[in-house]
């Protein structure tokens, strides 16, 4: 039931039509709005700018005769630029002939509407196309997320990783990263249950995903009962303060652990790193710099916070 209420509380798709006639814009957008939100641009490079502003649109209803940049080279355009890439485009167009639809398809496009246009048609094939896109959406966001906790899963955290320490090398500025692990979880597993195991990896996951309070801080479940946490533009202090947090967080829960040799609860340990990313370098170096604070965390009692200097 909550799943059905929050799809009612979606906006709706939003569509990007580009053609040089106001009147042909005029008559797609009378024909689509009650179903789609509308924006439009009557040439090429106003088409490319709202194309790639923060809210991108779920489809593009493109002409391709156009003075100055043709509907293909707009196409050509949102093919070579990531943040656009994905954008199904519909070419709305007069020319028909076998070559102009091939010549289409080639550029990237998913699928054409002869002009004078049958509206009906017109509804339909934008439904087809939006369906597919948001369904493609959904199967990708799902295969980024861990199936028990709901957080993101390690091979998010990967690309994340990069996109971060790509920008912190552009901005010059200091990304810190954090390892952590429950304490002595298979005991945990052996005297409790698997069931009570995932029930707890879930409320440690959620309880850490709470605790992050600004919207770039990112989580995920690295694997078994370890978690990983990113702080973009995060120095050595701030790393410490959010994984103090986040140790302090877990233990709070007072899920009861009588086979623990840490404590009588559940806890964990925490290992962090931070790095000024060099240019043209990776983030190997961070990642077993915190895997390095992890196990000094471990070797030294548990339910603590370490950190180790990447080299």
């Amino acid at each position: 039931m909550m799943h059905d209420a929050a799809k009612t509380h979606e906006p709706n798709p939003l569509l990007l039509i580009v053609d040089d006639t106001p009147a042909n814009i005029q008559v797609l957008a009378h024909a689509l709005m009650g179903s789609y939100r509308v924006k439009f641009a009557t040439n090429g490079p106003d088409a490319l700018a709202l194309a790639s502003i923060d809210e991108k649109p779920d489809l593009i209803l493109l002409d391709i005769m156009m003075p100055g940049m043709d509907g293909y080279e707009v196409c050509r355009r949102l093919r070579d630029h990531p943040g656009t890439q994905h954008i199904p485009v519909i070419f709305v167009t007069a020319r028909n002939e076998v070559h102009d639809q091939e010549h289409g398809f080639h550029v990237g496009a998913v699928d054409y509407i002869g002009k004078p246009f049958e509206l009906a048609i017109v509804r339909a094939r934008v439904r087809t196309h939006v369906a597919l896109k948001r369904r493609t959406e959904l199967l990708e966001r799902l295969a980024f997320l861990d199936g028990l906790t709901e957080i993101p899963n390690r091979r998010r955290l990967d690309e994340v990783l990069q996109i971060e320490w790509r920008r912190a090398m552009r901005n010059q500025s200091t990304l810190a990263l954090l390892m952590l692990d429950v304490d002595h979880f298979k005991a945990f597993n052996d005297h409790y249950g698997h069931g009570a195991g995932d029930e707890c990896l879930r409320k440690v996951a959620h309880t850490l995903q709470a605790m992050l309070l600004r919207s770039a801080d990112f989580i995920a479940r690295y694997g078994g009962e370890e978690f990983a946490v990113l702080l973009p533009e995060c120095d050595d202090q701030g790393a410490r303060r959010v994984a103090e947090r986040l140790r302090a967080s877990v233990e709070a829960l007072g899920i009861p652990h009588a086979y623990a040799e840490t404590a009588p609860q559940v806890t964990i340990s925490v290992g962090y790193a931070t790095q000024m990313p060099a240019q043209n370098g990776e983030p190997t170096g961070l990642t077993n710099a915190a895997d390095q604070a992890l196990y000094l965390s471990k070797q030294q009692g548990r339910n603590r916070v370490c950190t180790k200097a990447v080299l």
